[in-house]
């Protein structure tokens, strides 16, 4: 098998060395892509007959799927290694990559809890820190668990007498991980640990005997108790029988350590959100109850000071903040504490220091405000740029607040924030690798389809000519109620620093303005999505930013499927696509791995009445014969746990037979790279570095 696998793939090497020798001009015909076996499936979906040439591909560990993944992997280095001034990319990206960075710190009982990667390390590790003075202390390395880095850590929770961590380890961008516990003190593990599966969170209870924790099992998400000293077989169920692997489960212990709170989900779908209590204190006579209602809305809970504190959009589309002292047995007397605002989405909130600490979406931009625990309005956190706050910690009792701020620009700054004088000082700053002086960052507003307002975030070098000549780069996501703010991004910066323009558009779909944002972009709407990417592709030339030949679209996972929608329904408007780690046949999307979680947002084939609009824009249905398709890199990996890798894989088949083929479609397909990220700074460089070579070549 080895030797024919081998001779197989020899006149294709022969034409990649060749190429390589020679350069790869845009101009330059292209060799023809491997030729894919056709298999045809052919079935009778409610009706209309859908026929499936590359269902083969779908078996990832067959001998000829992986010979596939070779000849592929052999192409795209073929077209892609020899490109020029990958150097000078490289040297780019290595220096804004290679930067220390430090992550916002966990505060309990005095120590700082916080994640640090030094310029030349390949990982982040875990430090801990004896108060905001102290000396730090390495705690976990990454470097223990596997020496080439392909494993990666990560903190899960922090005992509430702070002697004691639960860490995460992750291998190869997998979604499963194996949890370990280990004293802070000694830096020595327990010997208890939980194998490598999926799970949904874990929390300690008060005094650390034991903890909680959500496995995802055959039967859906179970939240079991287990005592530090015991064996696996002892762990006592708590909650979840009934549910079903449609359901997502997690738990968490509130800030004072009095409550036990369970979110329950249906899938990825925060439409009708249960929250169960359990008061810690009064575990052998208390039972979980309900707290929500049964109302069909979002509610996200954490508890302090004898509370459960909730941000919710119930009759709030834009999101207010409700709280409740729970008794159990009676009735919930829920009352609005921080009331919905017209002008802005309240999207997270923490409890730290006695005060309600809110983070806001105005126009898409972050705004902090400090509230105390009965509403009143004590202040706002300011910010000299546009950008964005990524959360905030610190204690329930204590006076300081942390909080991560960063721009497109800009790398993640951690600002240390005194809730008594109000105060606002640099806790860690980067060294900025770009003169961020050298860059505007925009915010425009274009018309969708419909006549609908939609926003998007510019960056490029100051001066930049409106010529309709300018390489640029569009980017998108589109669903699941997720915002895209103006955060740092090194593919951005570096696109910028070249000379490109990086346009971020805010898709009907994510929760940019909330809940009706996101449902003008999900089920039979899901099109909206799709139309306001190709509206802001067309204002960008209509400005005179770009044309169609100098434009490129990049997306992944939900954003894989929008350029995967924007390469089959408006090949024309692009020169280049990247297309990372997609979903794309959503005809069968939901029989693979965990993607039944997203029927509430697709819909499902299987049901006839929603069969009609997920065939309209599967772009795996719509590969039309002869079309001059947009330069293409197809980009996915064994280690995606989450989205199944089939959909590259038959996308990449597929195209390539049907595609004019003027331009090149392309897979890069890793055997260690996955959806959850922990890839080694290195290996992201490179990728970053062909991604950017690609985008030069074709723009």
């Amino acid at each position: 098998m080895l030797v024919r696998r081998t001779l197989s793939l020899i006149p294709l090497m022969i034409a990649c060395l060749a190429l390589v020798l020679t350069g790869c001009a845009a101009g330059a015909k292209l060799p023809a892509p491997p030729v894919t076996e056709v298999r045809t499936v052919t079935e009778l979906v409610h009706g209309t007959e859908i026929s499936d040439d590359y269902r083969w591909l779908e078996d990832q560990k067959s001998p000829e799927t992986r010979t596939w993944i070779d000849g592929q992997n052999a192409y795209t280095d073929s077209l892609l290694s020899g490109l020029p001034g990958k150097a000078a990319i490289r040297e780019q990206v290595s220096r804004l990559l290679k930067v220390d960075s430090v992550g916002q710190p966990q505060v309990v009982k005095g120590r700082l809890f916080y994640q640090k990667r030094g310029a030349s390390d390949d990982q982040p590790q875990i430090f801990v820190r004896d108060g905001l003075e102290g000396e730090e202390r390495l705690l976990l390395d990454p470097a223990e668990f596997a020496a080439d880095l392909s494993k990666s850590v990560a903190l899960v929770d922090i005992a509430d007498d702070a002697s004691l961590v639960a860490y995460s380890i992750r291998e190869k961008g997998e979604d499963e991980v194996e949890y370990r516990f280990r004293e802070v003190a000694s830096g020595q593990d327990l010997e208890i640990r939980l194998p490598k599966a999926t799970y949904f969170g874990l929390s300690f209870a008060p005094g650390s005997r034991s903890f909680f924790y959500t496995y995802f099992g055959e039967d859906g998400p179970r939240v079991y108790e287990r005592a530090m000293d015991s064996a696996p077989e002892s762990a006592r169920l708590v909650f979840g029988e009934g549910y079903t692997r449609k359901n997502i489960i997690f738990t968490s212990v509130g800030q004072d350590g009095r409550f036990l709170l369970i979110h329950v989900l249906e899938g990825a779908s925060s439409e009708k959100t249960e929250v169960w209590v359990q008061d810690l204190r009064a575990r052998e006579k208390g039972e979980l109850f309900l707290v929500t209602g049964g109302l069909a809305a979002d509610f996200r809970a954490n508890a302090a000071g004898g509370r459960i504190y909730m941000r919710t959009d119930h009759e709030a589309p834009n999101g207010k903040i409700v709280a409740l002292e729970p008794r159990r047995g009676g009735d919930q007397t829920i009352r609005d504490i921080v009331p919905q605002r017209e002008d802005a989405i309240l999207s997270s909130f923490s409890l730290v220091g006695g005060r309600l600490i809110v983070n806001y979406l105005e126009d898409v931009q972050s705004r902090v405000r400090v509230f105390d625990l009965d509403g009143e309005e004590l202040g706002e956190i300011h910010f000299e740029t546009l950008g964005t706050v990524s959360g905030v910690s610190g204690a329930w009792k204590g006076n300081e607040a942390f909080f991560s701020f960063s721009s497109l620009h800009m790398p993640s700054t951690v600002y240390r924030y005194d809730l008594a004088t109000e105060e606002q000082s640099v806790w860690f700053q980067p060294e900025l690798p770009i003169d961020s002086n050298a860059f505007d960052v925009t915010q425009v507003w274009f018309p969708s389809g419909d006549g609908t307002k939609v926003p998007m975030f510019l960056l490029y070098k100051k001066g930049l000519e409106l010529n309709g000549e300018n390489p640029t780069l569009l980017y998108g996501y589109g669903g699941f109620k997720v915002s895209l703010q103006p955060r740092f991004m090194g593919l951005a910066a570096a696109w910028a620093e070249m000379g490109g323009v990086f346009a971020l558009a805010n898709l009907r779909g994510g929760g940019e303005f909330g809940e009706s944002w996101h449902q003008a972009g999900m089920l039979e709407r899901k099109q909206n999505s799709f139309d306001d990417f190709y509206a802001a592709a067309e204002w960008l030339i209509m400005e005179g930013y770009t044309s169609s030949e100098h434009l490129a679209a990049r997306g992944g996972s939900n954003g894989g499927l929008l350029v995967g929608a924007a390469l089959t329904q408006r090949p024309e408007l692009f020169e280049a696509i990247v297309c990372v780690y997609p979903l794309l046949d959503m005809l069968r999307y939901d029989k693979f791995l965990v993607a039944k979680f997203w029927v509430p947002e697709y819909g499902s084939a299987d049901s006839a009445e929603q069969f009609p609009f997920i065939y309209a824009y599967s772009p795996y249905q719509h590969v039309t014969q002869g079309v001059d398709y947009p330069a293409t890199l197809f980009i996915t990996g064994d280690g995606d746990t989450r989205v199944a890798p089939l959909h590259a894989r038959k996308m990449t088949a597929l195209v390539q037979a049907k595609s004019a083929l003027r331009r090149p479609v392309m897979l890069r397909y890793h055997a260690d790279q996955g959806h959850s990220g922990g890839t080694p700074v290195s290996q992201r460089i490179e990728d970053m570095v062909e991604i950017l070579s690609f985008l030069k070549w074709r723009l």
